[in-house]
């Protein structure tokens, strides 16, 4: 269609109409043209983990006056947390209370006494690929390889100072 524009344009329209002509060709052209496409996708939002100070009230809060279906504490020894899953249909929130001396959720906790947000999980669909791929691009990793995360899943944490202050963990769906 290029060159169809171009010997319409060679034979004499004005140069406004070769604007517009030119401007509707590249509207309907893929904006990704000749950029290969990602050998991995950004899927839905898997949780958003909040560490807790007192695993058991932040649990009843939830469970007893907000109504939501709650899981049972699950010990997470390998990532230094105890986990606890809010179902909220969408998503789910992950309590995270810290397991041993050497938990990260600790010194979370020593910085934050009243607890908070501390990452949100996104789901890839091939997290290898999603690594490899951000890694190119300067985004950090905290960790040299994904682990397997609470869903059993692999799982990678993404450092937050490449993430505008967010701790981003990717979650192979």
């Amino acid at each position: 269609m290029a060159s169809a524009v171009l010997k319409v344009a060679a034979g004499g329209i004005s140069r406004c109409s070769r604007v517009a002509l030119l401007r509707a060709h590249s509207t309907t052209a893929p904006l990704h043209q000749g950029v290969p496409s990602s050998l991995w996708k950004l899927g839905r939002l898997n949780h958003i983990a909040i560490a807790v100070p007192d695993m058991e009230k932040a649990t009843a809060l939830y469970r007893d006056v907000l109504g939501a279906t709650v899981s049972d504490k699950v010990p997470l020894p390998e990532h230094g947390v105890y986990t606890v899953f809010v179902e909220l249909g969408n998503t789910k929130l992950e309590l995270l209370h810290p397991l041993g001396e050497k938990s990260p959720i600790a010194g979370f906790l020593q910085k934050n006494k009243s607890g908070g947000m501390h990452h949100i999980c996104i789901e890839v669909d091939n997290i290898n690929a999603a690594i490899a791929d951000l890694k190119a691009k300067n985004i950090r990793t905290l960790s040299a390889e994904p682990r397997i995360g609470a869903h059993g899943k692999p799982v990678m944490f993404l450092h937050p100072k490449d993430c505008d202050g967010v701790l981003v963990e990717l979650e192979e769906a």
